[in-house]
């Protein structure tokens, strides 16, 4: 078989698995949208998503004696989502909405967060089955979600990183170093959820505040095109007098006598 043909067979097989990241990697960020645009907290912190690299696929194919017709049944994660939480009680809520989206087909899990493994890494895995549309048809594959904290991220990627330096051979003293940072990363995640609520809050005010900001700033934008500049930056004035408050009661007040202004404008405008 001629490189060309080789380049051409693994564009094939590999490309229904880009089309599977791409859409999967959207629609968790859009549950992220979701939560945040109805003023509510959101489980869900990051997403990352990748194909598996082929020299990767290569060497699971060697190591496993699986012929490349079998791929698609017998590699699992030639598709790889990563969504990180801030804490470890939202990864349960994450494995919840999986669960209950029809679009998306549980069919194995594997708790290292309650199981932790040997080696101390920590992560909720989910295999599900997905389905893309291609020219050929539809195409049902099978990706591998991971779910796990910022810090146990930290943790993965460091522990990742030296497995591939030590090809599977890590040293003892690299290892115990390695557990004893997983053990940190334990105590952080407990310390973290002993403040959820408050960090909660503190975010749900922040992203509240934000978003009338935004709000009110558009509004006073659009005030430009119907008021005259004088009562515009009169009330652009009295904004910056209320926002350097930091009291977000004052703020959502003048939020409110701002829609009830541009209402009256757009009331005119239609007369």
């Amino acid at each position: 078989m001629t490189i060309i043909m080789e380049i051409q067979l693994w564009r094939e097989i590999l490309d229904p698995y880009r089309l599977a990241v791409e859409e999967l990697v959207v629609k968790f960020n859009h549950i992220i949208e979701e939560y945040r645009n109805a003023g509510l907290y959101s489980p869900i912190e990051q997403v990352t998503g990748r194909v598996k690299k082929i020299s990767s696929i290569l060497d699971k194919m060697q190591k496993k004696n699986i012929a490349i017709e079998e791929i698609d049944d017998r590699i699992s994660d030639m598709a790889g989502i990563r969504i990180m939480c801030q804490f470890v009680e939202d990864i349960e809520k994450v494995v919840e909405i999986i669960h209950n989206r029809t679009d998306m087909e549980v069919i194995k899990e594997k708790d290292y967060i309650n199981h932790m493994k040997e080696s101390g890494y920590r992560s909720y895995h989910m295999i599900i089955y997905y389905d893309v549309y291609t020219l050929d048809g539809t195409k049902r594959i099978q990706a591998e979600i991971q779910i796990r904290t910022l810090a146990m991220n930290f943790w993965a990627t460091i522990e990742h990183s030296l497995q591939y330096k030590y090809k599977g051979n890590m040293p003892k003293h690299i290892k115990e170093k390695l557990l004893k940072a997983s053990d940190a990363i334990i105590t952080l995640d407990e310390e973290m959820g002993s403040v959820r609520d408050e960090i909660m809050d503190a975010q749900n005010i922040f992203q509240i505040k934000a978003t009338l900001v935004s709000d009110i700033l558009i509004n006073i934008q659009n005030l430009f095109k119907v008021a005259s500049k004088r009562e515009v930056l009169k009330i652009q004035d009295e904004f910056y007098k209320v926002y350097k408050t930091e009291n977000l009661e004052q703020l959502e007040r003048f939020s409110k006598q701002l829609d009830i202004i541009s209402e009256g404008y757009k009331a005119q405008s239609l007369n």
